[in-house]
């Protein structure tokens, strides 16, 4: 039995079925899963958690993966692979107030980089009984259906965006000087071209944009609000419920991701992933 694909959700997504991750892949099958990835913007791959090696070398079959920016998470055998540990240890760990949880808030990987991941590949290694969904929000979808007067009025446009800005409901990771010296603000882009598909999306990143350049911070961030509201419109999303060993593939040039980080204090919440290399927006 060959493989099969089953859309996610009408916003994007599909579930890969009938993947031994085991065996060596065939060319006409990662014809298929490269066509689906560009299709559905992210691909959930059913299997049982692998050792780094093994997870780097199917990441690789979708680009070169990068060294990641935080020193601290490397694996040890495979340094491009990094370990996400998102456990709540203890009460103190998990505020009252969620949105001061960093991954809650939306965002897409590496846009502090010039030349940002056009993927990330996730792998649950352990998961909590409840809560703890990735959410993602498609920017493709979202500009298609932006009406004429806006796309007019955004198009041309580039903003800063930053390791960190004020703009973020909750601080990032202290940084290393080494890690300091790699992160200066860059401007993208905030309408890109997909260098693959040649579609048009929202490159907005609310943890990392912090100003529309060329425009005060009040009428930035007046702008800035308005394309938040839209690129999150429930009717642009997908929510993922993690099954142990799933591997998540997307594309960071059009899509957002979130956690839901109400997931209860002292069950393991812990994934390895992959960066794949990718171009400077344009």
């Amino acid at each position: 039995m060959g493989v099969e694909i089953k859309p996610l959700s009408s916003a994007l997504g599909a579930r890969i079925s009938n993947l031994n991750l085991e065996n060596e892949i065939s060319n006409s099958d990662l014809i298929i899963l490269r066509d689906a990835f560009l299709k559905y913007h992210l691909l959930c791959v059913e299997g049982l958690p692998l050792n780094s090696s093994d997870f780097a070398r199917f990441a690789r079959l979708f680009g070169e993966p990068q060294i990641q920016l935080l020193r601290n998470r490397w694996d040890k055998e495979n340094p491009e692979v990094s370990i996400l540990e998102s456990t709540y240890k203890n009460m103190n760990d998990k505020p009252k107030d969620l949105t001061m949880v960093r991954l809650s808030g939306w965002h897409t990987d590496d846009s502090y980089f010039e030349n940002p991941a056009k993927a990330t590949v996730l792998q649950s290694l352990a998961i909590p009984s409840s809560g703890g969904q990735t959410r993602f929000s498609n920017t493709r979808k979202a500009f298609e259906k932006m009406p004429e007067s806006v796309k007019l009025n955004i198009e041309g446009l580039f903003a800063i965006h930053s390791y960190d800005t004020v703009r973020a409901n909750a601080r990032a990771q202290k940084l290393t000087i080494d890690e300091f010296n790699e992160t200066k603000d860059v401007e993208h882009p905030l309408v890109r071209t997909h260098e693959d598909t040649h579609l048009k999306s929202i490159y907005f990143n609310p943890n990392r944009t912090d100003r529309i350049v060329g425009m005060a911070r009040a009428e930035s961030d007046s702008l800035l609000d308005v394309i938040y509201a839209w690129v999150t419109r429930e009717e642009f999303q997908y929510h993922h419920d993690w099954r142990l060993g799933d591997i998540l593939l997307w594309d960071n040039r059009c899509l957002l991701h979130s956690v839901n980080v109400d997931y209860p204090v002292g069950e393991e919440r812990r994934h390895q992933r992959i960066l794949l290399k990718g171009a400077r927006p344009a």
